[in-house]
């Protein structure tokens, strides 16, 4: 049995919720897994000094993913909320509909069109409002990839810088792997998100 759009838009944004979730613990361990590098290097001293900046940009981008997550994290609360304002909307409609119709041959049916009327209008823009939110939310999803991206270069690089370090070697390369891990994750999760999204949105 397929799912209705209104059941499908809450499953898709409570599964959304989820993601952000995961993102959002993700992002927190890169912070954590930079500022442990940053350690590393700074008692590896000259023999990871290429690695103390990559530290800091490691940081930096932890530090833009938990931004980014957070606006997004607001934009889906209002996309739960134009979900739940939605679902009570149609059901008054329908309402309003099956009243319309048992009323038909009634004196003064003419006065329900109006109400009727209204109620569609409303059911309307707040689907264009859901429309616009899951457009906006399409966009900021893909800001996130970059960092990702960006942060799986720079796993690419620490992985290099490491080599050099001599006996610091394998915890500076355990910093690059955990990087390189967490920023294939946030992918996955956020690829998750935008077809979630994409779903919804096809069935508008």
């Amino acid at each position: 049995m397929s799912m209705s759009p209104n059941k499908s838009q809450f499953v898709a944004v409570a599964s959304i919720a989820a993601e952000l979730s995961a993102v959002m613990d993700v992002a927190k361990e890169i912070s954590l897994a930079a500022a442990n590098a940053k350690a590393i290097a700074f008692r590896a001293g000259e023999k990871a000094k290429g690695f103390q900046p990559i530290t800091d940009f490691i940081n930096e981008l932890a530090k833009e993913t938990i931004q980014l997550v957070n606006t997004i994290n607001e934009h889906a609360l209002k996309l739960y909320r134009l979900t739940v304002k939605e679902h009570r909307i149609s059901e008054a409609c329908k309402r309003f509909e099956q009243v319309a119709v048992n009323a038909s041959a009634a004196a003064h049916a003419d006065s329900l069109i109006h109400a009727l009327q209204q109620v569609r209008q409303r059911r309307a823009d707040c689907r264009r409002q859901f429309a616009s939110h899951v457009a906006e939310l399409l966009a900021q999803l893909a800001d996130v990839m970059h960092p990702a991206r960006a942060a799986r270069v720079i796993a690419a690089n620490s992985r290099i810088e490491a080599s050099q370090a001599g006996e610091y070697l394998q915890s500076l390369q355990a910093v690059a792997e955990s990087v390189d891990h967490a920023a294939q994750i946030i992918h996955d999760k956020v690829h998750k998100c935008r077809s979630a999204l994409s779903v919804i949105n096809t069935e508008e």
